[in-house]
């Protein structure tokens, strides 16, 4: 199907169910146990209602924001999905070429099956953050992160819900094996030899005194990505991290656990402002974009939606998904009264169960 037939992001995920093969689409789709999260986190979107505001002058408006310091055209970024060679051939360039030509972060996972000098070489210019699984191999560590700063990365973002591989039953009752022609650029062989990779390349004794031994090998801001409770945002905050990203991993972790959307407020209150908040999980059109921003979120991120494009048309997909996102969040800015986005506030919201009864 033409790119031009395509008007929501629901539709590239219907090309995609439809035509990647059923060992891909249960790797990118599927989610732990039952897959409740995974549903929550769309659902609990739809709980959420607008609240316009009118005779307020929408005739232009300006979708801009910062992110660490940086400026990008909308406060949407591109999650670290890994192995997206799966999709389209050498999908992380093409992903990265389309945040490039969009103006928007673009961030690398460890599990990229391209490198991050693959990455600057065709687009330097473009904000890249790098994800980062943490391995128990501290030195392969240090080299990594050392690396993707002199390349110019301008974050390191820590994921920390993955203590170990969360149960992912529609993977294993399909047998999801990664094809022997993808290669993920940032193991060398001996590590993929030593780990039964990707599934145990992760570290279950990291912990919050780790922390110092990341800011002491590098300059770039952290981000911890995988927060879920005002706890763990305060100790992020008194750790002295850059940023919070509220995230349930797409639902593949813990099974059960809520949607980011409904943990996002608990996690704004906790920071006061003193860390930036950004969030991910379930944001398929504009208005889940505004419902995020209004409850404090400086920027969300999103992993399948550009997923879905690539699988369709490589960066021409990838940039179409991400040109719906920001026509849909422009339009119910328009269609609720907001000029910028730091007029997008909870004031805009309302929660299905304070609806008047009749």
């Amino acid at each position: 199907m033409a790119a031009d037939k395509m008007v929501c992001v629901q539709d590239y995920e219907n090309y995609a169910r439809k035509h990647l093969s059923k060992n891909v689409w249960d790797y990118f789709s599927s989610g732990a146990d039952d897959e409740l999260t995974v549903r929550e986190n769309q659902v609990a979107f739809q709980r959420l209602r607008l609240r316009p505001r009118f005779l307020r002058d929408v005739s232009v408006r300006d979708l801009t924001t910062t992110i660490l310091g940086e400026k990008v055209a909308m406060p949407i970024g591109i999650s670290p999905s890994g192995l997206h060679g799966l999709a389209w051939q050498d999908g992380c360039l093409y992903m990265m070429k389309a945040a490039a030509s969009m103006n928007v972060c673009m961030t690398l996972p460890t599990f990229a099956t391209s490198t991050p000098k693959e990455l600057v070489d065709i687009a330097p210019s473009a904000l890249k953050w790098f994800q980062l699984y943490v391995t128990p191999e501290r030195d392969f560590m240090k080299r990594l992160i050392q690396h993707v700063e002199r390349l110019g990365y301008k974050a390191v973002v820590i994921t920390i819900d993955v203590p170990v591989t969360g149960n992912r039953r529609t993977m294993s009752r399909h047998g999801f094996h990664v094809p022997p022609h993808i290669t993920v650029s940032n193991f060398g062989e001996e590590l993929k030899r030593k780990y039964r990779f990707p599934a145990d390349a992760t570290d279950p004794a990291l912990s919050w005194r780790d922390i110092a031994w990341f800011q002491s090998v590098t300059s770039m801001p952290i981000v911890l990505k995988g927060v879920m409770t005002s706890e763990d945002a305060e100790l992020a905050v008194q750790h002295g991290v850059q940023a919070v990203w509220v995230s349930n991993h797409g639902g593949r972790q813990l099974d059960s656990v809520p949607a980011t959307i409904e943990v996002l407020p608990e996690i704004v209150r906790a920071v006061r402002g003193r860390v930036e908040v950004y969030m991910d999980g379930g944001i398929r059109q504009g208005t889940d974009v505004m419902k995020a921003l209004a409850l404090g979120a400086r920027a969300v991120f999103v992993g399948r939606a550009p997923l879905w494009g690539l699988a369709h048309s490589g960066e021409q997909g990838v940039r179409h998904v991400l040109k719906i996102l920001k026509d849909e969040l422009s339009l119910a800015m328009a269609l609720s009264g907001c000029r910028e986005i730091k007029d997008i506030n909870r004031s805009l919201l309302q929660h299905e169960r304070e609806l008047p009864k009749l």
